[in-house]
Formats: structure tokens, sequence, C-alpha cells
């Protein structure tokens, strides 16, 4: 695997535990992994494997220390890197299910990097998710609230298909 780097903006811990469990899928060093909190952008330049994370709040919002974080990687030039996204979502929010893993996806678009890991959304109920594009997610969405039977099984499968995608 090439070298990766795990990104991710965590408010009650949920995010921030399933960033490890990517970690762990992939054997990725505890160093590797990131609270964009209290992480400079320019780190994401260290990596050619990007994954980013974040759960999603209010009205589909990003949790809150993404925003400045973005205000600096959307800027940097990552051609040449791969970008997986991941999130956590409530699927009772069924109008805002996982938005933030679309609101990653969007803001990282002009960077040059190459985005993997489309995914699927199975197991879950939602009517409406700006993670959803061309009938699959551009990521890998949890809802580690009401279905967290299907998590263990979805972050295998996803980190499958990032090892695939990567070659």
């Amino acid at each position: 695997m090439k070298k990766t780097g795990i990104f991710y903006g965590s408010s009650t811990g949920t995010t921030a535990d399933v960033a490890r469990r990517i970690a762990k899928a992939l054997d990725v060093a505890d160093s590797d992994v990131y609270d964009v909190a209290k992480t400079a952008p320019v780190a994401l330049g260290d990596y050619d494997l990007i994954i980013i994370g974040s759960s999603t709040w209010g009205a589909g919002e990003l949790e809150t220390a993404w925003y400045d974080f973005l205000a600096g990687a959307r800027v940097l030039d990552l051609q040449g890197r791969k970008i997986a996204v991941f999130g956590c979502g409530d699927e009772s929010m069924s109008d805002t299910f996982c938005d933030a893993v679309g609101e990653l996806y969007d803001a990282m678009q002009d960077t040059g990097a190459e985005f993997i890991g489309r995914f699927n959304a199975d197991g879950y109920e939602f009517t409406s998710s700006r993670a959803v594009r061309d009938g699959s997610t551009v990521g890998l969405v949890l809802d580690c609230v009401n279905h967290p039977e299907l998590s263990d099984s979805r972050i295998k499968a996803w980190t499958d298909l990032l090892r695939r995608e990567v070659g």
C-alpha cells in the first residue's frame, strides 16, 4: 500500500473511532492518523493516498474543524495523489444522511487528486444525501448509531476496495 494518511474531524469521537478502525484495516500507523482540528492542511502533501472523513451535523454540515482545514486544503496541488472519503451520519436525518461525505468530495475537487473508493449505501434507508452521485456514494458512509452492526463489514469491504484501486 502506498504511503497513506487519514484525516478526520470528530466532535463526539465516533468518526475518530472509525478513522482508527480504517487505519487498522489498512495497516496505517497511528502517527499517520490526524485530527484536522490539530493539523495543518499542508500535511496532506506527505501522502500518496489521502483518506478524509467527517461526521454530518445539523442540516448536513461538516464537523466544524473541517471548515478551517479545507480553506487551506482546497488550494493545495495534490496532483498524482488519490483521495478516498468516508463519513458518519444518522439515517433518521433522512434528507441529509452523510452529506459531509459529499461536502468533502466537492471541496477537494480542485486539488488535482484522483478520487477513489466509490461505494454503496446498502443497509441504510434515507431520502437524500449529497454523498450520492450517479447511483453510488462517493465514499464510505456509516451509521454507527442506528446500524453499528453494519460498520465492521462495510469498513472491511471498503478498505479491500481501496487496496485494489490503489494497486
